[in-house]
């Protein structure tokens, strides 16, 4: 196994707070359409996005903007722009579920007492947004002119007030439906304006909701702190970590939404990593290793596609290209006049150009033009004013890095309670925040949110002849199931192993710790056919093309370092031209003889697996019961292709899955091709049970945010649809669950003392969950540092009938299935290797594995 395939299978949560590199920023901001590339815009020129000073208490510009259009007929989840939660806000599907109008609320468990990283929004009694349509008699083509003449009335409207030239907003009612006001312009003409109430808005409508994000970001503003893709950081308080060149800036991510009882702001914790080279720095290093002919090549492979940040103006972009032809002698047009890029700079943000030959990046704008036209056209940035973001390749798998980064941003729940409080303080002691908020009748509760949850009984594992407990609060049996018989291992009577000169040694110690270790877990296993091969790609394919027969059950391949392209080769041949089930491992990995035990023990485990082996199953009580995985990978080097995994149960003890990959063209909605799979898969049921399931449980991860209503409208009719195909009279029961991982929700509790990590089998389904939903959170895997993220299931749809305590009971049975990890992990276990399956595919083989590997799990 692979350093990098050992990494990403394991099922233990990571906070994930350092800016990831590679991950697709926001637009860049525009400037007016422009045939020609430009320089990105500063602050004053960014459309939408105006500095104009407005009347104290009134809120900018932007906010109107932002707002206003879609106030007349509210339909959020139909506009544009970021991702928010807010486009789920209108999919109401509990409703539709009669079991669960009443209560979704769980009984099972010991209850625990839990602070949320939740604050309450408090407003005075009877709140409400009013909006109004202004006329102007003359009509005013200008927006600020009309401002200026409808602020002039402000005994009349009050300070708080949000106007976009034609809309009105004030948290008031005026006396009259109908208001009439006059105004003089500064030549003296008479101009009447008459404002008109036209709706009333409750404080949970969906535009109230975004209203209130609206606000807060602008007093994060005013907290001094800046926006760099969706999250806001400080600047101000960075964390340096001089010896690796890196600086991490602190910040917050926010989001106002209506909960079961109220309305509340969640925050969290977040970091943006930033590298202390710039661009240029980045070109030079570059420059200096390779020769001049090479140079340019080297440089396109390292840059394009990552994300820098210009501190200028504190936006991140993506370097799609590099203009060779251009430098800052160059020119643009900027009005009527030629530019420079250096005097651009110096003019426009006083700063000095030092290297005029250096070539300049190229960034796509992808936003909209401010007429809903054609995109603005690339942006040219110059490489010595552009910081690099994130992390490479390189810099993660160094162990030093990667632990002093985890000193700042990996905090235990003490730390994050401890800056979330100064964060609540900082709100309530500055001035300006505060009258911006009681202008609007709005406050925050001065703390965090207290709640009660429930830990759900720990499970029992039955491995063979045997069923033995573990501890809940590790959430690991590795040690408990040392020695004991699996529940079914397939005898290795014909296998391969494949070894570099320099590993012989290496290779021998493995074949005779295996042998060692295999006996007591009941696996019987024939000495191996060993062969080498030279370190080299071509060499290595040659000898599998040589060596593997369609009779050969496994293949073990030591791999002299974790590069890549070795373990592609392998990967690709195996799973596509000559199906046998595979498994790779770094020789570093088996250099330590203390540690060969449990290594040894582990590939046992995994070569079992793929051969069809069952390691261990907990009770699940349903019967004729299937449940189904789905997730999807965006494979980059394929044309950003989605690639759809579906994984499904075949017995009752949830040990044998069928698997299967489908890639599809850009643009082409998932669930198309995996709907053929959920028929593969049910015709795999009834060949291993002669029966079809009565009940169906699809967990339905990989769904981002805004997506909530394309899976409830277009997934779940194709889903029940490809079911019908079965049969006329098949109707089996289904339920369908949205899993979400990337949240912003943390739950602590309050333990000997001190604020911890609530226990794997923690549920919380009151307080913090949505009105409009059936759902849950349920914390199912234990971290040894930091505060761990919690899993948000949403069950859309759901005929069954199932008690909300039995689904929430299933879900935790299900996250201890994974047979890549002797533990719980953080979704079921179907997820993770629908997840496993969809990256091996993405990364490595870019092509539909063979038939004959589906009833195997062969990606582990």
């Amino acid at each position: 196994m692979t350093g990098r395939a050992r990494a990403r299978s394991r099922g233990r949560a990571r906070t994930q707070e350092a800016g990831a590199p590679g991950a697709r920023p926001p637009p860049p901001p525009q400037e007016a359409a422009r045939p020609v590339p430009q320089p990105p815009p500063s602050e004053g020129e960014l459309v939408g996005r105006g500095r104009q000073k407005t009347a104290p208490g009134a809120m900018a510009t932007e906010v109107v903007m932002q707002i206003s259009a879609g106030f007349q007929q509210v339909k959020i989840g139909e506009r544009g722009g970021r991702r928010r939660d807010f486009h789920d806000a209108g999919v109401n599907t509990r409703q539709l579920m009669e079991h669960v109008k009443e209560s979704k609320t769980g009984m099972s468990g010991s209850p625990i007492e839990l602070r949320a990283n939740f604050m309450r929004l408090l407003s005075r009694p009877q709140w409400a947004l009013y909006q109004y349509h202004v006329d102007f008699n003359p009509p005013m083509e200008s927006r600020r002119l009309r401002s200026a003449l409808l602020f002039q009335h402000e005994q009349t409207l009050g300070k708080a007030r949000s106007f976009d030239g034609a809309i009105l907003f004030l948290p008031q009612r005026l006396h009259n439906t109908e208001t009439v006001l006059c105004s003089d312009t500064r030549h003296g003409e008479r101009v009447q304006i008459t404002v008109t109430l036209t709706n009333e808005l409750p404080p949970s409508s969906p535009v109230c909701l975004q209203f209130y994000n609206i606000i807060f970001r602008r007093i994060l503003r005013m907290l001094n702190m800046q926006q760099i893709g969706r999250h806001y950081y400080n600047p101000d308080d960075p964390l340096n970590i001089p010896q690796h060149r890196l600086t991490i800036w602190p910040g917050f991510i926010t989001n106002i939404l209506q909960y079961e009882n109220s309305i509340m702001l969640c925050t969290d914790v977040s970091h943006k990593v930033l590298r202390s080279e710039t661009v240029l720095d980045f070109m030079y290093s570059l420059k200096q290793q390779h020769r001049d002919q090479h140079f340019p090549d080297a440089c396109t492979k390292e840059l394009v596609g990552l994300i820098v940040l210009t501190k200028y103006n504190n936006k991140t972009y993506r370097i799609d290209d590099i203009a060779w032809d251009q430098t800052p002698r160059n020119t643009f047009k900027r009005g009527d006049a030629d530019v420079s890029f250096r005097d651009y700079y110096k003019t426009q943000y006083n700063l000095e150009i030092t290297d005029l030959n250096q070539v300049l990046l190229v960034s796509q704008v992808k936003k909209m033009g401010p007429s809903g036209g054609p995109p603005p056209g690339p942006a040219l940035l110059v490489p010595e004013f552009c910081y690099l973001t994130g992390l490479t390749d390189k810099m993660r798998s160094d162990f030093n890095i990667m632990k002093d980064l985890s000193s700042h941003t990996r905090l235990t729940p003490e730390q994050r309670e401890r800056r979330l409080n100064g964060f609540i303080s900082n709100i309530n002691r500055n001035t300006e925040v505060q009258n911006e908020l009681s202008t609007w009748g709005l406050s925050f509760e001065n703390k965090l949110l207290s709640l009660t949850g429930r830990v759900l009984p720990a499970e029992r594992i039955t491995q063979g002849p045997r069923t033995y407990d573990y501890n809940p609060w590790a959430a690991d049996w590795s040690k408990e199931m040392r020695g004991c018989p699996l529940v079914s291992s397939i005898p290795l009577e014909n296998w391969l192993l494949f070894y570099t000169r320099r590993n012989t040694d290496v290779a021998q110690a493995l074949l005779q710790t295996l042998n060692r270790v295999a006996s007591p877990l009941g696996i019987r296993m024939q000495r191996a056919v060993m062969i080498e091969y030279e370190d080299r790609q071509e060499s290595l394919l040659r000898a599998l093309q040589q060596n593997v027969a369609p009779e050969t059950q496994m293949v073990v391949v030591i791999l002299p370092t974790n590069r890549k392209d070795k373990y592609d080769c392998v990967k690709k041949y195996l799973c596509v031209d000559c199906p046998t089930p595979s498994q790779c491992v770094v020789s570093r990995t088996l250099s330590r003889p203390q540690a060969l035990m449990t290594v040894a023990t582990k590939i046992a485990l995994q070569m079992n697996c793929k051969m069809g082996g069952e390691l261990w199953t907990v009770e699940i009580p349903l019967r004729q019961l299937m449940i189904v995985g789905i997730d999807c990978y965006h494979d980059t080097a394929a044309g950003k292709r989605s690639i759809g995994a579906l994984v499904a149960s075949l017995n009752q003890g949830m040990s044998r899955w069928y698997s299967k990959c489908v890639l599809q063209n850009r643009g082409q909605e998932i669930i198309d091709g995996l709907i053929p799979a959920l028929k593969g898969a049910l015709k795999a049921y009834v060949k291993h049970n002669k029966i079809l399931p009565s009940r169906i449980i699809v967990y339905r991860d990989g769904v981002g945010d805004g997506m909530l209503q394309s899976v409830v409208n277009y997934e779940v009719p194709q889903i029940m649809q490809s079911i019908k195909t079965m049969g006329k009279d098949y109707d089996p029961k289904l339920s369908v669950v949205v899993v979400k991982k990337r949240i912003a929700s943390r739950f602590f509790a309050r333990l000997d003392g001190k604020l911890a990590n609530p226990p794997p089998g923690t549920v919380i389904d009151t307080e913090v969950t949505r009105p409009e939903w059936y759902d849950f959170f349920i914390i199912s895997q234990a971290v040894r540092m930091g505060s761990l993220t919690p899993t948000h299931y949403n069950v859309v749809f759901d005929n069954s009938g199932l008690k909300p305590d039995h689904m929430q009971r299933l879900t935790y049975k299900l996250c201890h299935m994974y047979y890549n990890w002797q533990g719980t992990v953080r979704v079921p276990a179907p997820c993770q290797y629908a997840h496993k399956l969809a990256f091996l595919v993405g990364q490595s083989i870019h092509k539909e594995p063979n038939l004959n590997l589906d009833d195997f799990l062969y990606y582990l």
